[in-house]
């Protein structure tokens, strides 16, 4: 894990858009775990990261919220 985003304090879009820029600001290949307790994550999340051509490695349920590890591809 590269970088980890903890977004458990924030509300949709906030998990989705603190991702949005960590990526942005991330080299090429490097892995990105955000943290959300926010249901709308478990759609939003997955769906841009296909639309935005990254690879998302793994969701991780843990007991009060979810992991998404994503890899930036380009």
């Amino acid at each position: 894990m590269d970088r980890t985003v903890d977004a458990r304090d924030t509300f949709c879009p906030g998990p989705l858009m603190e991702l949005i820029r960590a990526v942005k600001e991330g080299e090429v290949g490097e892995v990105i775990a955000v943290w959300s307790k926010d249901a709308g994550s478990q759609r939003d999340i997955p769906l841009w990261i296909e639309k935005a051509g990254h690879e998302l490695l793994a969701v991780n349920e843990k007991e009060e919220y979810n992991e998404f590890v994503i890899k930036k591809l380009r």
